[in-house]
Protein backbone atom coordinates (compact mmCIF):
# COMPACT_ATOMS: atom_id res chain seq x y z
CA UNK A 1 0.00 0.00 0.00
CA UNK A 2 2.60 2.35 0.93
CA UNK A 3 4.56 1.86 -2.13
CA UNK A 4 1.96 2.39 -4.34
CA UNK A 5 1.28 5.66 -2.42
CA UNK A 6 4.42 7.04 -3.23
CA UNK A 7 4.24 5.25 -6.73
CA UNK A 8 0.93 7.78 -7.32
CA UNK A 9 2.59 10.61 -5.49
CA UNK A 10 5.67 10.54 -7.57
CA UNK A 11 3.56 10.04 -11.00
CA UNK A 12 1.61 12.79 -9.91
CA UNK A 13 4.41 15.77 -8.81
CA UNK A 14 6.33 14.77 -12.21
CA UNK A 15 3.04 15.70 -14.29
CA UNK A 16 3.05 18.76 -12.09
CA UNK A 17 6.27 19.88 -12.63
CA UNK A 18 6.14 19.05 -16.24
CA UNK A 19 2.84 21.18 -16.43
CA UNK A 20 4.79 23.92 -14.93
CA UNK A 21 7.73 23.85 -16.95
CA UNK A 22 5.57 24.04 -20.07
CA UNK A 23 3.43 26.71 -18.72
CA UNK A 24 6.64 29.16 -18.32
CA UNK A 25 8.39 28.36 -21.31
CA UNK A 26 4.93 29.48 -23.12
CA UNK A 27 4.43 32.50 -21.05
CA UNK A 28 8.28 33.34 -22.12
CA UNK A 29 7.41 33.17 -25.46
CA UNK A 30 4.28 34.85 -25.42
CA UNK A 31 6.50 37.70 -23.16
CA UNK A 32 9.14 37.79 -25.81
CA UNK A 33 6.75 37.90 -28.65
CA UNK A 34 4.50 40.50 -27.03
CA UNK A 35 8.21 43.18 -25.88
CA UNK A 36 9.08 42.55 -29.69
CA UNK A 37 5.49 43.83 -30.86
CA UNK A 38 5.76 46.57 -28.22
CA UNK A 39 9.24 47.62 -29.18
CA UNK A 40 7.92 48.16 -33.49
CA UNK A 41 5.21 50.62 -32.12
CA UNK A 42 6.31 52.18 -28.93
CA UNK A 43 9.88 53.46 -27.10
CA UNK A 44 11.46 51.93 -24.71
CA UNK A 45 11.73 55.31 -22.81
CA UNK A 46 9.18 57.58 -21.06
CA UNK A 47 10.95 60.17 -23.02
CA UNK A 48 12.80 60.73 -26.09
CA UNK A 49 15.82 61.83 -24.41
CA UNK A 50 18.18 62.57 -27.28
CA UNK A 51 22.03 62.18 -26.51
CA UNK A 52 23.40 63.48 -29.89
CA UNK A 53 21.50 66.43 -29.03
CA UNK A 54 22.69 67.30 -25.14
CA UNK A 55 25.65 65.24 -25.37
CA UNK A 56 26.61 65.93 -29.13
CA UNK A 57 25.33 69.52 -30.48
CA UNK A 58 25.41 71.32 -27.03
CA UNK A 59 28.31 69.34 -26.13
CA UNK A 60 26.74 68.21 -22.45
CA UNK A 61 29.65 66.11 -20.48
CA UNK A 62 27.82 62.76 -19.55
CA UNK A 63 29.13 63.40 -15.92
CA UNK A 64 26.76 66.62 -16.04
CA UNK A 65 23.59 64.34 -15.91
CA UNK A 66 25.17 60.79 -14.48
CA UNK A 67 26.94 62.82 -11.82
CA UNK A 68 27.10 59.84 -9.23
CA UNK A 69 29.85 58.00 -11.83
CA UNK A 70 33.01 59.12 -10.14
CA UNK A 71 31.57 57.77 -6.55
CA UNK A 72 29.62 55.51 -6.76
CA UNK A 73 28.83 51.67 -8.49
CA UNK A 74 25.74 53.04 -10.72
CA UNK A 75 26.78 56.13 -12.85
CA UNK A 76 22.99 57.43 -11.54
CA UNK A 77 20.55 58.85 -13.27
CA UNK A 78 19.52 62.49 -12.70
CA UNK A 79 16.82 63.83 -10.82
CA UNK A 80 14.14 65.91 -12.73
CA UNK A 81 15.16 69.47 -11.61
CA UNK A 82 18.40 68.73 -13.37
CA UNK A 83 16.78 68.40 -16.35
CA UNK A 84 14.44 71.46 -15.76
CA UNK A 85 17.44 74.03 -14.54
CA UNK A 86 17.79 74.20 -18.48
CA UNK A 87 14.44 73.57 -19.45
CA UNK A 88 12.48 75.81 -17.95
CA UNK A 89 13.81 78.35 -20.28
CA UNK A 90 14.80 75.91 -22.90
CA UNK A 91 11.47 74.84 -24.64
CA UNK A 92 12.21 73.27 -27.59
CA UNK A 93 11.77 74.48 -30.82
CA UNK A 94 10.39 71.57 -32.79
CA UNK A 95 6.83 70.34 -31.58
CA UNK A 96 7.90 67.18 -31.38
CA UNK A 97 10.49 68.71 -28.89
CA UNK A 98 7.79 70.49 -27.19
CA UNK A 99 5.81 67.61 -26.15
CA UNK A 100 9.07 65.50 -24.87
CA UNK A 101 9.66 68.55 -22.33
CA UNK A 102 6.48 68.85 -21.88
CA UNK A 103 6.58 65.54 -20.22
CA UNK A 104 9.67 66.28 -18.38
CA UNK A 105 8.00 69.49 -16.88
CA UNK A 106 4.21 67.01 -16.17
CA UNK A 107 7.27 64.88 -13.98
CA UNK A 108 8.57 67.55 -12.01
CA UNK A 109 4.93 69.12 -11.52
CA UNK A 110 4.08 65.86 -9.47
CA UNK A 111 7.29 65.33 -7.65
CA UNK A 112 8.09 62.47 -9.66
CA UNK A 113 11.30 60.74 -10.97
CA UNK A 114 11.06 59.86 -14.56
CA UNK A 115 11.04 56.09 -14.97
CA UNK A 116 13.38 55.45 -17.16
CA UNK A 117 13.98 51.39 -18.96
CA UNK A 118 17.51 50.27 -17.81
CA UNK A 119 19.49 49.73 -20.89
CA UNK A 120 23.14 48.49 -19.84
CA UNK A 121 22.99 46.03 -16.80
CA UNK A 122 25.81 43.49 -16.42
CA UNK A 123 24.51 39.90 -14.74
CA UNK A 124 23.27 39.57 -10.84
CA UNK A 125 26.91 37.80 -10.03
CA UNK A 126 28.79 40.45 -11.46
CA UNK A 127 29.32 44.08 -10.18
CA UNK A 128 31.02 46.98 -12.52
CA UNK A 129 31.56 50.18 -10.45
CA UNK A 130 31.34 53.07 -12.61
CA UNK A 131 33.66 55.10 -9.96
CA UNK A 132 37.22 52.30 -10.39
CA UNK A 133 36.77 52.96 -14.40
CA UNK A 134 35.44 56.62 -14.41
CA UNK A 135 38.55 57.40 -12.09
CA UNK A 136 41.03 55.08 -14.07
CA UNK A 137 40.23 57.52 -17.06
CA UNK A 138 37.89 54.95 -19.19
CA UNK A 139 36.19 56.76 -21.13
CA UNK A 140 32.32 56.57 -21.15
CA UNK A 141 32.21 55.39 -25.29
CA UNK A 142 35.14 52.46 -24.31
CA UNK A 143 31.76 50.86 -23.27
CA UNK A 144 28.50 52.80 -24.05
CA UNK A 145 29.68 53.83 -27.60
CA UNK A 146 29.50 56.91 -29.64
CA UNK A 147 27.27 58.71 -27.16
CA UNK A 148 27.19 61.74 -28.19
CA UNK A 149 25.98 60.66 -31.92
CA UNK A 150 23.05 58.47 -30.83
CA UNK A 151 19.58 59.44 -30.56
CA UNK A 152 17.26 58.09 -28.24
CA UNK A 153 19.06 55.11 -26.78
CA UNK A 154 16.82 52.23 -26.43
CA UNK A 155 19.57 48.99 -26.85
CA UNK A 156 23.13 48.72 -25.82
CA UNK A 157 25.73 50.35 -27.99
CA UNK A 158 27.54 47.23 -29.95
CA UNK A 159 31.01 48.25 -28.29
CA UNK A 160 29.36 47.14 -24.81
CA UNK A 161 30.46 43.88 -24.14
CA UNK A 162 29.28 43.60 -20.43
CA UNK A 163 27.64 40.07 -20.50
CA UNK A 164 30.91 38.67 -21.93
CA UNK A 165 33.50 37.99 -18.77
CA UNK A 166 36.41 37.28 -21.64
CA UNK A 167 35.14 40.78 -23.28
CA UNK A 168 35.79 42.30 -19.57
CA UNK A 169 39.38 40.83 -18.95
CA UNK A 170 40.66 41.63 -22.32
CA UNK A 171 40.25 45.07 -21.32
CA UNK A 172 41.57 44.41 -18.05
CA UNK A 173 44.49 42.88 -19.29
CA UNK A 174 45.15 46.22 -22.05
CA UNK A 175 45.03 48.22 -19.40
CA UNK A 176 47.07 46.61 -16.64
CA UNK A 177 43.80 46.68 -13.99
CA UNK A 178 43.73 43.86 -11.70
CA UNK A 179 42.41 40.27 -13.00
CA UNK A 180 41.55 38.37 -9.64
CA UNK A 181 38.35 37.78 -8.96
CA UNK A 182 37.17 39.31 -6.39
CA UNK A 183 38.12 42.82 -8.51
CA UNK A 184 34.90 41.78 -9.99
CA UNK A 185 32.79 38.75 -8.53
CA UNK A 186 32.21 39.74 -4.31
Amino acid sequence: MRKKWLIVAGATLSVALVAFVRTQDSATQDTATQSTTEQATTSVQPIAFPHNVHAGTYQIQCLYCHFSATRSVDAGIPPVGTCMGCHLVITGTEPNQQAEIQKVAGYFQRGEAIPWTRIYKTRDHVHFPHMRHVNAGVACQTCHGQVQEMGVIESRAPEWGGTDMGWCVSCHVQMGARRDCTVCHY
